[in-house]
Formats: C-alpha cells, sequence, structure tokens
C-alpha cells in the first residue's frame, strides 16, 4: 500500500500537478533521511515513523513558511498550473482608419513623457509643463496596460518595450506575505486594495495579447497574475461581492469602509482575464459568483462591467439576466448624453462611456443581440472627446506648434482644465479600440 502511494505521487510529480521540483527533492532528503534511520528490529514502527515523516515533508519541505501553529486554508479548486503550454491569444484585427491612427498618436504621447526608469506621466498641463508623475500608481499601471494595447493594433514593439519598461517599475509595488494574506497583492498608497490587482493583471493579459509571451526577463508573468488573482478571491464576501482594501502592515485585515465603483467589474474582467490565459474553470466559476452579486445591484454607468460582459460572451455566454442588466446601462448613458456632452465636463469620464458602449455592443454581437443602434451614440461620445486630442482644441484656443510638438496624441481634461491624465489617455484607448474591434466583427460577418 505504502509503495502505491509512492508510485502515485511520483506519477503526480510527472503531470506536472505535485509542488515544485525543488519542493519535491526536498520531499526526497526528507524521505532518505528517514530510511537511513529506520530501525529493522521494528518493521511496522518502521514503515509508520516513515510515512509520517514523508507526509510532513511535503507540507514543511514545499512551504518552508509554514509553522506547526499556522493554519492552512485551502481553496474550492486545483491551482491553476503554470506549466502547460502557452495558448495564442484569440485577437482581432483592426483596419487602418483616423481613428485607429488617434489610438497610436495616444501611445506615441505615453511613450514621449516616458521616463528612462519605465515611470509614466501621471499628469501634465500642457499650458504651463506643470506634471505629476505618481498621483495613482494603479492609474499608471492601467495606462501601461494601454500602451500594450497599441502594441497589439500597431503591430510595432517599440510600444511593448516602452510598456515592458514600465511594467518592471510598476512590479515593485508586489508584495507577498504567506502568514498575513493570500496571493500578491499590489501595495499603494498604505494599502493593498484590489484595483492594484486587477490593472496587474489586465497588464500582463493585454501583454499576453499583444506578445504571446508571459516571461518578462526572468519572471513568469503568468505565475505573478494567478497570485494576484487568489489576491481578489481571498477578498470576497459572504454575500458574493468583494471586499476592495487590504491593510497588509501589522495587525491589519479589510477595510469595510472602503469601496470603489468599478472594482467589482474589474475584479469579474481580471478573473475572465486569468480564465482565458489558463483555461482553469476556478477562475470562470469565481467571475459568475461575482458577476450574480452584480446584478443584484444598481445599475451605473460601470464601463468595467461592460467589459466583463464582452468577456462572457466571448469566452463562455450571457444569461438573459446579463443581457436585461447590458441594456439597463446602455439606457442609464444614453438618457445621460446630453449632460454627459456639456462642454463643462471632462474627457476622462467621457471616455469610460465609450469603453462601456463599445464592449455592450461587442457582447450583444457575440449573443446575437441587436447592436446596431449603439453605433450612432458611441460615435456622438467619440467626437466629444477626439476635439480635444492635441492638436485639436474645442475651446477657441490656438495651440502653439511647439506645444503641439511636445503633447500631440494627448487628451486634455476639459478648457477649465487643459491637464492630460493618464486615465483619460487610457479610457481612449481602451474605448477606441472596442469600438473598432466591434466595427471589425461586422465586417467579417
Amino acid at each position: 500500500m505504502f509503495r502505491k502511494f509512492l508510485l502515485k505521487f511520483s506519477r503526480h510529480c510527472e503531470e506536472g500537478d505535485s509542488p515544485t521540483k525543488q519542493s519535491y527533492d526536498c520531499v526526497g532528503d526528507c524521505f532518505a533521511a528517514t530510511n537511513a534511520a529506520r530501525n529493522d528490529d521494528f518493521l511496522f514502527s518502521r514503515y509508520f515513523l516513515t510515512l509520517f515523516i514523508f507526509a510532513f515533508g511535503i507540507i514543511a519541505c514545499a512551504n518552508p513558511n509554514i509553522t506547526p501553529t499556522q493554519e492552512i486554508v485551502s481553496f474550492t479548486s486545483t491551482p491553476a498550473p503554470t506549466s502547460f503550454p502557452i495558448r495564442t491569444p484569440e485577437v482581432i484585427s483592426i483596419q487602418d482608419s483616423p481613428l485607429k491612427e488617434s489610438i497610436l498618436e495616444a501611445g506615441d504621447y505615453l511613450m514621449r513623457q516616458q521616463l528612462t526608469n519605465g515611470e509614466l506621466a501621471y499628469q501634465v498641463n500642457f499650458i504651463n509643463d506643470d506634471r505629476a508623475y505618481a498621483s495613482s500608481d494603479i492609474r499608471l499601471m492601467s495606462g501601461t496596460g494601454s500602451l500594450y494595447t497599441v502594441c497589439r493594433i500597431s503591430g510595432d514593439l517599440t510600444y511593448c518595450n516602452s510598456a515592458d519598461l514600465a511594467l518592471t517599475h510598476y512590479l515593485e509595488n508586489l508584495i507577498t506575505d504567506e502568514q498575513k494574506f493570500k496571493g500578491t497583492c499590489f501595495y499603494a498608497n498604505g494599502g493593498c486594495s484590489l484595483g492594484g490587482a486587477t490593472s496587474t493583471i489586465d497588464a500582463i493579459y493585454k501583454r499576453w495579447q499583444a506578445t504571446s509571451k508571459f516571461m518578462l526577463e526572468d519572471k513568469n508573468l503568468l505565475s505573478t497574475a494567478i497570485d494576484l488573482g487568489y489576491f481578489i478571491v481571498s477578498m470576497r464576501k459572504p454575500d458574493g461581492g468583494l471586499y476592495h482594501s487590504f491593510d497588509p502592515h501589522f495587525e491589519g485585515g479589510v477595510d469595510e469602509n472602503y469601496f470603489v465603483a468599478t472594482f467589482n467589474g474589474e475584479s469579474v474582467v481580471a478573473l475572465l482575464q486569468l480564465y482565458e490565459m489558463t483555461q482553469n474553470d476556478f477562475w470562470l466559476t469565481q467571475a459568475h459568483e461575482v458577476n450574480d452579486f452584480m446584478l443584484t445591484q444598481p445599475v451605473t454607468e460601470d464601463h468595467k462591467h461592460s467589459y466583463a460582459l464582452a468577456l462572457f460572451a466571448r469566452l463562455d455566454t450571457l444569461s438573459n439576466k446579463d443581457i436585461d442588466y447590458a441594456n439597463e446601462i446602455t439606457k442609464v448613458i444614453i438618457e445621460g448624453q446630453v449632460r454627459s456632452l456639456n462642454p463643462a465636463n471632462t474627457s476622462i469620464s467621457t471616455a469610460t462611456k465609450i469603453e462601456a458602449l463599445a464592449f455592450i455592443a461587442q457582447a450583444f454581437y457575440l449573443s446575437d443581440v441587436e447592436a446596431e443602434f449603439l453605433q450612432r451614440e458611441i460615435q456622438t461620445f467619440i467626437t466629444f472627446v477626439e476635439a480635444r486630442q492635441i492638436p485639436n482644441s474645442d475651446c477657441n484656443v490656438e495651440i502653439a506648434e511647439s506645444t503641439v510638438n511636445k503633447y500631440r496624441g494627448g487628451i486634455f481634461s476639459s478648457c477649465e482644465d487643459p491637464s492630460i491624465r493618464i486615465d483619460g489617455v487610457a479610457n481612449w484607448i481602451n474605448g477606441v479600440s472596442a469600438f473598432l474591434e466591434y466595427e471589425s466583427m461586422i465586417e467579417q460577418k
């Protein structure tokens, strides 16, 4: 019987289901030490002791940080393996057009403002050149992801190289502490929020879409993404929702009062991205459970939930409840259009409406639901934001050529606030690329 157990364990090792090779070697060392100490006069005791030490070795050697008093909490499904063959991502090609060119110019702006250490410009006032670099590392990580989208759309690895430089820089925010929390979290501004984990997974996913690769120098980004996914899952609430922030400091815990409107939707997106990259149903199940909770909540102009619905439609299926909820999102956005297109409003928030409607259009198309009515609405919001992409201006002010040379492609917020912020540029890239992908879907029909 003991021999069968060893044979079964060795087969698991060959199939990649074991702990890492390093921990397997460690277990072997422990087992060898046990054999050396066995007593031939006590056959039963010998095998009992061997089995005990062997079992303990699997735990202690595979994770040397675990102490006898530390609680070990397992997930409800087998963790996604990292040794399987890398899949080829499914991407939608985009035809050349003025809108595609505007995406590339936005990417050029991001690269032009980047520091040599990889840091992207968080906010720049194109009138007086005032700038801020590190107001939100989470938004800057999102900007990194949008650079990978530009790389994919253009086929120009220059954008990917720039994004790799930024990603390497912002990955320094990741921390792991097995005794305090599950997986890996993105530490910024005194805590680990869901947005840090989701934006990092999103950047890794978009890099995979652009390059079909997960290795960044000696770092396995898929393993990083999976560890971030475990952190997201560990933040689940009993009601199906999520806590939005965790304090990793001494005696820290979840912040029950911290809430960001887009974090639930971002988490569903990240879980679906993990499912697509790994094909492990664990992530799809988690995504469905969080989405089911979101369908019980009041409808908002949630562009991230819209993105999640598009991923569900492509990777799995949309339920009737999903479709009804998506229709409600479009209704809220369209009914507020007059208010949204007021010149006093920012291009940052308006670009999210492009993103929301474009992803819902994709979701409807993939689910055989009428979506053409959304095209005119999307174009209206595009016109509003594009008027603020330098060299354009809807402020009745001529922009000097020297200013255009520095800030071309950047999207300023409003006439009252002539600042170009990273999330406005990223939202524009994400929204317009989603719309152009939708148009490609229609053309390929």
